[in-house]
């Protein structure tokens, strides 16, 4: 193991008198890619932060040993010069990655200047180059912009060019590819694989989608519950898994959850024709308006579940925001529960931030694509499941409120763990990004709206708590008549709880159909593009 490039003896990790991750060795050689799956919480992220000393209160045994330095024992000064230049890491969350008060293509060129000594504008013009490679679209216009006005798999590449600015030897991978859609996972992937064959870098690929390991690494590793329970080369591990855990996650596969609905179920939430420009944007001496939805219409009924695909970038979060109220439409009309809520051009209708938008907030609940942004980082589990409540249902006992946020935990599946007594004292750093997940779910669920807008809700899960999520919406809305917008760029999921589907393109809905109809017989060829590209 000594020869190999990346090498972990035995290491262990502990938060005081929790221990997270359990003597894991596995060895990592040049030019190799190796996969680490498991479910939320396994420590598949914990370790990789090890492997960069980014984790505060940490306290080590064993070995982790990189070239000929012992990361361990490495003092800060070491590690700045490895971080970045010879170990380079795309976070899991890339919104919590950028810093929000620059611009995006300065944050690509300081790690230029910083680690290459590349002057300021050799270094802007390597950052946009860059970022052409990684597919974000108009580099010029991604260079310029902030990253609240890029969308989550724009924010992902823009991460992903960063990490790659100064050549790695070794490309730590969290969950690369979470927030894109199927096409541009291929295309990133395809990138990591050009760009390895280019410089020779190892990658350790961390994540939950089977099938991005299967497709992608040499050798796969399954961890659980901070254990490394199998590790072997990526065809032995999907045709002969030892362990049990390995042949459940090796099975699984969405199962269909859907009732029909009712013949006589009432419109909940209509939309005609609507519209969303975002102001002007200086590019040069050129300004432009960015129309992210155009002319959008669609239905909405009890009971039901409208399904919302399309690629990174094409409208999908802008248009739940703006059926939501949160983003202000520039022509059309939005209805919510029979009433006018925005009518753009043609008078306002309730004010989306005004007293009278109050009722319907409780009534229709958004879960965020981030959790990470969404959820405060000052604010304990039980504070930020408890402030719905104190807002939306004054009338309720403080003994009320925590046993509503103790089932609704169990619901989402984090009491079956350690108890709800456990998570209620955290704050959202000290859980993972799975579990971070599952606590937006919780957030909306526990003030029991009528309506759910979901965006990628189960982007950051392992398959099997997909499942249990899928089986729990399915439930929830079978007991309450729950009505939801399920936006996604998963489309096997999308499949197995939406009755209607809109697939959408630069900003339009280019194809709707029932969910069968689509998959059985699509009429578009970028939904054809689309569903091939489905494992």
């Amino acid at each position: 193991m000594s020869a190999s490039l990346l090498a972990l003896q035995k290491l262990g990790i502990s938060f005081g008198v929790q221990r997270v991750v359990h003597d894991v060795s596995f060895a990592l050689e040049a030019g190799e890619r190796f996969a680490l799956v498991g479910e939320s919480g396994s420590g598949k992220t914990i370790l990789a932060l090890a492997l960069l000393q980014l984790l505060a209160g940490a306290c080590y045994t064993g070995s982790i040993r990189f070239q000929d330095h012992e990361l361990l024992q490495a003092d800060e000064e070491v590690m700045r010069a490895l971080r970045g230049r010879e170990i380079a890491m795309i976070f899991q969350e890339p919104r919590a990655a950028l810093n929000p008060l620059h611009r995006v293509g300065d944050q690509i060129a300081e790690v230029l200047m910083t680690h290459l000594a590349l002057g300021r504008e050799p270094a802007r013009r390597r950052a946009e180059e860059l970022l052409e490679r990684c597919a974000v679209g108009s580099a010029k216009r991604q260079c310029r912009s902030y990253p609240h006005e890029l969308s989550g798999g724009q924010c992902q590449r823009a991460v992903i060019a960063m990490a790659l600015a100064c050549r790695p030897k070794l490309l730590v991978a969290d969950e690369p590819t979470s927030a894109l859609d199927v096409t541009v996972q291929a295309q990133i992937l395809e990138l990591l694989d050009d760009l390895q064959r280019e410089f020779g870098m190892a990658i350790l690929l961390i994540t939950h989608d089977l099938n991005l390991a299967a497709r992608f690494a040499d050798r796969v590793g399954v961890m659980r519950e901070g254990l490394l329970i199998e590790s072997a080369p990526t065809s032995e591990v999907f045709a002969h898994p030892v362990h049990p855990y390995t042949r459940e996650l090796v099975a699984s596969r969405p199962v269909r959850r859907v009732l029909e609905v009712s013949a006589k179920a009432c419109e909940v939430l209509s939309a005609e024709s609507i519209s969303v420009e975002f102001g002007a944007q200086r590019l040069g001496w050129r300004s432009e308006r960015i129309q992210a939805v155009r002319a959008v219409s669609l239905q909405l009924r009890r009971g039901e579940t409208l399904g919302i695909v399309g690629e990174s970038g094409s409208g999908k979060t802008t248009l739940g925001q703006a059926l939501a109220a949160l983003a202000p439409i520039s022509s059309g009309r939005l209805v919510l529960f029979g009433e006018t809520v925005q009518a753009g051009g043609r008078g306002r209708g309730v004010h989306s931030h005004g007293t009278g938008m109050h009722r319907f907030r409780r009534r229709i609940q958004v879960v965020f694509q981030d959790p990470s942004a969404s959820l405060s980082p000052r604010l304990t589990v039980c504070e930020l499941l408890e402030e719905g409540l104190i807002l939306h249902a004054p009338t309720l006992s403080r003994t009320a409120r925590r046993e509503r946020i103790e089932n609704v935990l169990s619901e989402v599946g984090l009491a079956s763990r350690s108890g709800p007594e456990d998570f209620l004292l955290r704050y959202p750093h000290e859980l993972s990004g799975g579990e971070r997940q599952r606590i937006a779910i919780a957030r909306a669920l526990v003030i029991q709206p009528e309506i759910l807008i979901l965006d990628e809700p189960t982007a950051a899960l392992d398959v099997l708590v997909q499942q249990q999520v899928i089986e729990l919406l399915a439930r929830l809305q079978a007991r309450h008549g729950l009505s939801y917008v399920f936006i996604s760029h998963d489309l096997g999921l999308t499949r197995a709880i939406a009755h209607q589907i809109l697939v959408m393109k630069a900003g339009a809905v280019i194809e709707a159909a029932t969910t069968e109809e689509l998959f059985t017989a699509p009429r578009e060829i970028h939904t054809r593009m689309l569903l091939a590209a489905v494992p």
